[in-house]
């Protein structure tokens, strides 16, 4: 744990740091890495890594890194420092309907297949909430003591006749670190069937 740690502060200054990266490369041998999954931000990363440990997986001992690339613009870069030019490691992911462009440019640029990463609709926070159903979901916000900042939020004018849906997807994201806590409680409450196909693919073909 201490190693994969280090090794994503050595990838937070490559990304930023053109003449980086030796220690990088060190670390990956020392890990074993051979796949790289990439995910656009911190939410997605809490999902797929509580996913994994819920089917009893220890991705860092099977050489697999989990990276938050910070949005999806930075995939080009991402695909750059871990794929083909870089460490050459199998890179894999995540990607929401509205940005496969940017990834399947990033990838290709990169010379990177793009075969291997799964779709999500809108986004994985829209998926979950759809496999749950959005009862369910308001349950797990009263369960948090998240109610009230709920209620006020359905106040607004804004929300108003807004799908369900839709108001809970924008209401994970309306405080820093939210989206985050519930992309983990979110899997946790999943079914063994409700998982989402864009998570159950990628964990499966890790």
């Amino acid at each position: 744990m201490t190693e994969m740690r280090a090794f994503h502060n050595e990838m937070d200054r490559w990304v930023v740091d053109d003449h980086g990266g030796d220690t990088a490369r060190e670390l990956a041998e020392d890990l074993g890495l051979r796949t790289a999954v990439l995910l656009e931000g911190p939410s997605d990363l809490a999902a797929v890594e509580t996913l994994a440990a819920r089917r009893g997986r220890d991705l860092a001992a099977e050489g697999v890194c989990v990276v938050s690339m910070g949005g999806a613009m930075s995939i080009a870069r991402y695909a750059e420092l871990l794929g083909p030019p870089g460490l050459d490691l199998r890179l894999t992911g995540l990607c929401d309907k509205r940005e496969r462009g940017f990834y399947e440019r990033g990838l290709r640029r990169a010379g990177a297949p793009d075969q291997d990463f799964f779709v999500c609709v809108a986004d994985l926070e829209d998926e979950l909430i759809r496999a749950l159903g959005t009862a369910k979901v308001e349950e797990i916000i009263a369960a948090e003591g998240d109610l009230r900042p709920w209620q006020t939020f359905l106040s607004q004018p804004a929300q108003h006749g807004r799908p369900r849906d839709q108001q809970l997807r924008r209401f994970l994201g309306t405080k820093k670190g939210r989206k985050i806590r519930y992309g983990t409680l979110l899997v946790e409450a999943l079914g063994p069937d409700q998982v989402p196909t864009p998570l159950d693919e990628l964990l499966a073909s890790l």
